[in-house]
């Protein structure tokens, strides 16, 4: 198979969560612990941190990356979902994994990957692990996929396991109380292991303290920090995530971080990791931004800096995936502003016509479009030079126009 075969074949075997939703969702490590068996161990081969949470995982996780790659180290960064290209969920040193070396491992494990019905999620994190020890990393920065006890990703023993926030997402798998979500997330706390908690919340952090009581962990609340240090990431609520990088480095043994890499690692995260789609500015006469901001606690503070900025109209290109709980999240939106509602070109994605139809209960008004792509290009056609386009509501909204 070639590379785009190789790919289909991956996306086929089991429904992927990302695209499909419910029924790609396994709340089970056998798998990933049988194909680590079947591939001699590799997560054991390399260090780790351990990055979950609700909001802020993933920029605090290519925060990470970039302070230890200033830092002179090799450094493994597993993220999902990627917004562009597959292999961009795997990188050493901000390089994506070549394609031929994706080709090669399916081509490998194939007939292992059918016989133990692997999803697509189990068989990427089994790759990660794979080429991170086989290119001998001296970390890997492992995102959680979703929750954190039941994750794929949860068969490392890192040195560090950080857990930004908790929210409402998912609730369909995690729970329908922050407690219960918090509890799921905690998983990820290992024997012995520090832990650092990005956001002190009244209503979960007894969950923390006893998890860490159980499993003797340190554990450190980044947010109890009044340190200020700059970063190239432009969104607000990246305040919070450089506290909570700040924290996991602070907690890391055995690796030398000086002031000025530390620094310097905050102020080129884009450079070092290419991270994209947070509070990215695409152009500037109309201001056009993208954030991948997809839930309540992510929505809040982004359409807060939102009201913050100058501008003569808003318009929104605003599409959903369909397990979003709309009635948390459309009360948050401005009512004075142009919507143009749009499908994410996915399966999960929600109906143009649905979203229009919800939206304008809440008295959100706009016109329905059959594409991301067509949304955007007639709220160009709209804006003048001194409006604001922002584009979001999903990760998938953003892949589409970046």
């Amino acid at each position: 198979m070639n590379y785009q075969e190789t790919l289909d074949w991956m996306f086929a075997q089991l429904p992927m969560y990302q695209r499909e939703g419910t029924s790609a969702f396994k709340k089970d490590l056998t798998n990933i612990i049988a194909f680590s068996k079947e591939l001699n161990a590799p997560e054991t081969k390399f260090r780790s941190i351990h990055v979950g949470g609700t909001n802020g995982k993933g920029s605090t996780s290519h925060m990470l990356a970039s302070i230890l790659q200033e830092a002179g180290y090799r450094v493994g960064l597993y993220t999902s979902p990627h917004l562009k290209n597959f292999t961009e969920r795997i990188r050493i040193n901000g390089e994506e994994i070549p394609s031929e070396k994706v080709v090669t491992f399916i081509e490998k494990n194939k007939t292992f990957l059918e016989q133990q019905q692997l999803s697509f999620f189990e068989m990427t994190v089994g790759m990660a692990f794979d080429y991170f020890a086989n290119e001998q990393v001296d970390i890997a920065i492992i995102e959680v996929g979703l929750g954190g006890r039941l994750d794929s990703t949860n068969i490392i023993i890192p040195e560090v396991a950080v857990i930004t926030n908790i929210g409402f997402d998912h609730t369909q798998f995690l729970g329908e109380t922050l407690p219960e979500i918090a509890f799921e997330k905690a998983g990820i706390i290992k024997e012995n292991v520090p832990v650092v908690i990005g956001e002190r919340q009244e209503e979960v952090v007894a969950v923390f303290l006893n998890k860490a009581i159980e499993t003797t962990s340190n554990i450190v609340f980044a947010s109890e920090n009044t340190t200020h240090y700059k970063t190239d990431l432009l969104g607000n609520y990246q305040k919070k995530n450089v506290l909570t990088a700040l924290a996991a480095i602070e907690q890391l043994k055995g690796f030398d971080v000086s002031r000025e890499q530390l620094q310097n690692g905050l102020l080129r995260v884009a450079q070092n990791t290419n991270l994209k789609g947070r509070w990215q500015i695409l152009k500037e006469q109309p201001m056009v931004i993208c954030d991948t901001a997809h839930n309540k606690e992510g929505l809040e503070i982004v359409l807060n800096q939102l009201r913050n900025l100058s501008y003569s109209r808003l318009h929104f290109v605003l599409g959903v995936v369909s397990d979003k709980d709309l009635e948390r999240i459309l009360p948050m939106f401005p009512t004075k502003a142009t919507y143009y509602f749009c499908k994410p070109n996915i399966p999960r994605g929600l109906s143009e016509v649905i979203l229009q139809e919800k939206a304008s209960e809440f008295n959100l008004k706009g016109k329905k479009y059959e594409s991301v792509e067509k949304a955007y290009s007639e709220a160009l056609l709209n804006a003048n030079q001194n409006d604001m386009i922002y584009i979001g509501g999903s990760t998938f909204v953003v892949a589409e126009i970046i």
